[in-house]
Formats: C-alpha cells, sequence, structure tokens
C-alpha cells in the first residue's frame, strides 16, 4: 500500500460515524448489508449514511453491489487487511514479542476470519 492510500483510508476512518459504519461492515461478513439496516444498527440519517458511505467507498474500504431494489455495502476485507500491513510492515524492529501478536491480528484478517 501506497503511503496516499495510507493517508486516505485512515482520513476516512477518523471520524465516530463511519467508523462505527465500517465496523459494522465488517462485522456483517462478505455479504455485507442494505443502507437502510446499516442505517438503523449505527442510528444514522439516510443523508448522513450516504455520505459516510461514499467517502469509505472512495477510500477503497467498502464495496457496493445492487440487489434487486436494494444496494448492499460490505467491508473491503483486501483493503483492510493491505491498511492493517501497511502499519505494521516495520514494526518494532522485527521485535517478535512486540510483532507477533500484530501479525496474528493481521495473518487472521487476510485469510477472512
Amino acid at each position: 500500500m501506497e503511503f496516499s492510500a495510507a493517508v486516505t483510508a485512515l482520513s476516512a476512518l477518523a471520524y465516530e460515524g463511519r467508523l462505527m459504519i465500517f465496523r459494522e461492515l465488517v462485522q456483517a461478513g462478505p455479504e455485507g448489508l442494505a443502507a437502510g439496516e446499516v442505517a438503523r444498527r449505527v442510528g444514522m440519517a439516510p443523508s448522513t449514511l450516504s455520505a459516510s458511505l461514499t467517502v469509505l467507498s472512495h477510500a477503497g474500504l467498502v464495496t457496493s453491489r445492487r440487489e434487486g431494489r436494494s444496494i448492499l455495502y460490505a467491508a473491503a476485507y483486501e483493503q483492510m487487511a493491505e491498511l492493517l500491513a501497511y502499519l505494521v510492515e516495520d514494526c518494532c524492529n522485527g521485535r517478535p514479542e512486540v510483532c507477533a501478536p500484530l501479525a496474528a491480528i493481521r495473518a487472521r484478517v487476510a485469510c477472512g476470519v
């Protein structure tokens, strides 16, 4: 991941509402959720939700697909894994006692667990 992509992704997550949305979508799994369901779960007005989903989408953290009359949103797990990898890439000069737990988290994310 390039520096600018990491900054864009972290900026997208640096707002309470967008972080709540992203976490809901991560928990929902690859099937994703309809926009209305996301709004209900996070208690957000549809217009605010739409703007937040646009920011997350432009950062590459969220994908969308049409299913019937609904638009389903899902977390972009590969991009999330790349962001986590970028953040821990040079972790503490490779000190295993510090990096091992972070590497385990990254491995779980990369495997879709």
